[in-house]
């Protein structure tokens, strides 16, 4: 016999957090007629910006690592190459913003490319926690109501799924970077971080009693 009396249904909770994880890009780029000389280049370039940058790491509050290490052709009108360029990066990432800002003023090799905030592991957990907490609770009380609407003195569960999701402003590039890199001030650039929306969602079915 198919089941009977069995309600679906969903419900979420949502907490919104200030977001408390910085990601910092920076990045140089070179251009030149020989593929090894510019790789050359974007590898002095990377190593002095990697040495710069680990004096002042520290897990957690600023990691270090390496980004994007790129070298392509550049072709003439006919096809043929005639140059290459390539681009290297090193990305900052942490909860201590002002180490993080005031690191890459001082990385005189690479400019800022991209700035990206978001939550820390820590953080997205606490408040998936609470979250989770909210969309039980509703899923509970919408089961009680409605089995209680449809005539029924209660309710047991079937089955349940959990879900969860993060919705924040992307990362945003920062124009001003190149001025404030090459204006001669090592004065770190100004960040604010916005605010993340952690969704939890519970659905699925009930056993109306």
């Amino acid at each position: 016999m198919p089941p009977q009396n069995v309600l679906q249904l969903s419900a979420s909770g949502s907490v919104e957090v200030q977001q408390d994880l910085l990601v910092l890009t920076l990045g140089t780029s070179r251009d030149g007629k020989e593929a090894g000389a510019v790789q050359s280049q974007l590898r002095q370039a990377l190593e002095t910006a990697l040495q710069e940058a680990r004096r002042s790491a520290e897990p957690g509050k600023m990691d270090v690592r390496t980004g994007q290490f790129s070298l392509y052709p550049r072709h003439g009108k006919s096809g043929e190459i005639v140059g290459w360029q390539g681009r290297a990066e090193v990305v900052l990432e942490g909860l201590d913003f002002a180490r993080i800002t005031a690191t890459a003023a001082r990385m005189s090799t690479m400019a800022i490319a991209q700035t990206g905030f978001g939550l820390s592991k820590a953080e997205r957990s606490r408040v998936e926690r609470q979250a989770q907490s909210q969309a039980i609770e509703n899923f509970k009380g919408q089961a009680s109501a409605l089995a209680q609407a449809f005539g029924f003195a209660g309710y047991s569960l079937r089955e349940v799924v959990v879900n969860s999701s993060d919705s924040a402003p992307g990362p945003r590039p920062r124009m001003m970077a190149m001025e404030a890199k090459f204006g001669g001030a090592d004065a770190p650039v100004p960040v604010e971080a916005g605010k993340s929306t952690v969704e939890v969602t519970v659905s699925g079915s009930v056993q109306m009693r």
